[in-house]
């Protein structure tokens, strides 16, 4: 089983439209359109959780109390409204479910180090994937970057305590609006959530592979 998870609530004082109503979105988008795509033997999983913004509340109680036998793999959607590429994080060593979503990518156009990335620990952000991580199984964050930006994303989460005196004045996006009042809806990208959404399809579809 994949599971696929998107929290619904948002920080005080953020409208919430990347962080993460656009996550929800995509989920719900796909919720009629995924069935024909689950290769015989499978089943996906679509999670909305609450408290996501309190250290992952929502996503702690659902592993406390359901049985997690059968999951292969966990993707957590965040910040899914703005860039041209996918991001999967905290990823650390290879495992068969992480080669299985890169291959997926892969043969959907999306190329290695240009239509997605693959990103190590992140010190300070986090998602409700790190739940499931600390339960053993394989769950990474998956979000949209825009592809000009790499560099400065990479240096802005991977050093988060020198990246926070340069962002006084300016974050790279989709950080630009993170945790702020203009996370609003005029900032999201219709292109970011249709690529998040053929992404997540194509992740769906090769999970036989």
């Amino acid at each position: 089983m994949l599971v696929l998870c998107a929290h619904h609530d948002a920080v005080p004082g953020s409208p919430g439209a990347n962080d993460n109503a656009a996550a929800v979105g995509v989920l719900l988008h796909l919720i009629p359109r995924l069935p024909a795509r689950i290769p015989r033997g499978w089943r996906v999983r679509l999670l909305f959780t609450a408290a996501e913004e309190i250290d992952y509340l929502g996503a702690r109680a659902y592993v406390e109390e359901t049985p997690l036998d059968g999951i292969a793999g966990v993707l957590s959607l965040e910040l899914c409204g703005i860039g041209d590429a996918v991001a999967l994080w905290d990823a650390g060593p290879p495992t068969p479910f992480l080669d299985a979503v890169t291959g997926a990518l892969e043969s959907a156009g999306l190329a290695r180090d240009a239509g997605h990335h693959v990103v190590g620990r992140i010190p300070i952000f986090g998602s409700d994937h790190r739940a499931f991580a600390a339960a053993g199984l394989p769950a990474y964050g998956f979000t949209m970057v825009p592809v000009a930006h790499a560099e400065s994303l990479r240096r802005f989460v991977l050093s988060p305590v020198r990246s926070t005196f340069r962002s006084l004045i300016r974050r790279p996006p989709p950080f630009h609006t993170y945790h702020t009042s203009g996370d609003s809806l005029d900032t999201l990208e219709p292109g970011a959530l249709g690529r998040a959404t053929a992404a997540l399809t194509a992740v769906v579809a090769g999970l036989a592979g």
